[in-house]
């Protein structure tokens, strides 16, 4: 039975008639297109603390802060741990997959995640801008060791370096840190490049360099598609809103796709 109603499924056609000879995509991902991997949507972190506070009567913002963590990195860890705990487990669902099989089939695929949960990575994604970082990449304060882990079941409390025994941190960024310049420089590289469509998925586009590239593609008369099933800063913009999760939009996305590409 199609899952899609027929408008939807319409809506799905059509885009597949304009994407299909493209080969410049950019997708731009937020905590939406993990949700169907059991993940939850507060900022990339999710309903862990829709009220805003936490168990210390603080705002999330501020305990998971660059500030916070200068001061009290025990307390700031303590929030990360339970991101980690969310994301402990989860795997790659189909709108992760059929991203990554569309960068094996395609001239140049990119993504930009909000995410720090490392599923784009996971599902075979290689193009890949995490401009907030990755929970499973841990960095010394000090010195320059580096670590990639699987989660964080092994780590005490407040994890310090075996180099030199300062504190370490995962390479995610915190509310009022500056995003990092290797990031921010391939996004730049990529966008001075041009993509052909950007589809956006999953993701409110409350900052500005999220929004950017749909700006940037609507202004040159490129393709925009949204897939979320609410609004966002962008929804006014793009050429087409579909109000689906991602895994179910995706994967008939990528099945319309084939079909096309099946019947040359």
């Amino acid at each position: 039975m199609d899952p899609l109603q027929p408008r939807e499924r319409e809506a799905i056609e059509a885009i597949a008639d304009r994407l299909v000879d493209l080969q410049n995509l950019l997708f731009v991902t937020g905590a939406g297109v993990s949700a169907d991997s059991g993940l939850p949507t507060y900022r990339g972190v999710g309903g862990l603390y829709d009220d805003g506070q936490t168990e210390d009567d603080l705002p999330i913002e501020v305990c998971l802060s660059g500030q916070m963590f200068r001061r009290d990195p025990a307390r700031t860890w303590k929030y990360i741990r339970q991101i980690e705990q969310a994301c402990r487990g989860a795997r790659p669902n189909l709108a992760h997959t059929r991203i990554a099989e569309l960068e094996r089939t395609r001239e140049r695929v990119w993504v930009l995640t909000q995410n720090v949960d490392g599923l784009h990575a996971a599902a075979g994604s290689t193009k890949l801008i995490p401009i907030h970082g990755d929970v499973h990449r841990l960095a010394c304060t000090r010195c320059d060791w580096r670590a990639q882990v699987v989660d964080y079941a092994e780590l005490e409390p407040l994890p310090r370096c075996p180099e030199c025994d300062a504190v370490i941190r995962p390479e995610v960024v915190l509310f009022d840190e500056m995003l990092p310049l290797a990031a921010l420089a391939d996004l730049r590289r990529e966008l001075d490049q041009g993509f052909d469509a950007v589809i956006i998925i999953g993701t409110s586009a409350v900052f500005p360099y999220v929004a950017a590239p749909v700006h940037q593609a609507a202004s040159q008369r490129k393709p925009t598609i949204e897939i979320n099933p609410g609004e966002s800063e962008v929804s006014s913009l793009v050429d087409v809103h579909l109000r689906l999760g991602a895994a179910i939009a995706m994967d008939a996305l990528w099945q319309a796709l084939a079909r096309r590409a099946g019947s040359r």
